[in-house]
């Protein structure tokens, strides 16, 4: 199954270089459709540029404090000298929204 997801540019532009191997979002209605071996086409929302990966793994959570603590904050987007917070994903999720679902790793190659 094809599945479309949508990221800011700097995200996109680590999956693309392959630094970022780790896709975190929530696990809602749509993450409960995702399965390994399923491809997502990433949609650059800067410039429409599109992006295929697979899905390697899927890692599940309670939240992201707990998913961080199992991943290298390179692997999820963050620069070596950058200090990587889960906090920072609740400018997309609520923790409600966390708490309510959950929460994935995507562990992505690209196509």
């Amino acid at each position: 199954m094809k599945h479309e997801m949508k990221l800011n540019n700097e995200p996109f532009e680590r999956i693309k270089n392959g630094t970022k191997t780790i896709e975190l979002r929530l696990n809602d209605e749509k993450g409960q459709l995702l399965k390994i071996k399923d491809l997502i086409e990433f949609t650059n929302r800067t410039n429409d540029e599109k992006i295929l990966v697979e899905i390697e793994n899927l890692y599940h959570y309670p939240s992201f404090e707990e998913l961080y603590k199992n991943f290298d904050k390179v692997e999820m987007g963050y620069d070596e000298e950058n200090i990587a917070d889960p906090k920072d994903m609740e400018e997309y999720y609520s923790p409600e929204e966390q708490s309510k679902y959950g929460v994935l790793g995507i562990k992505i190659k690209k196509m």
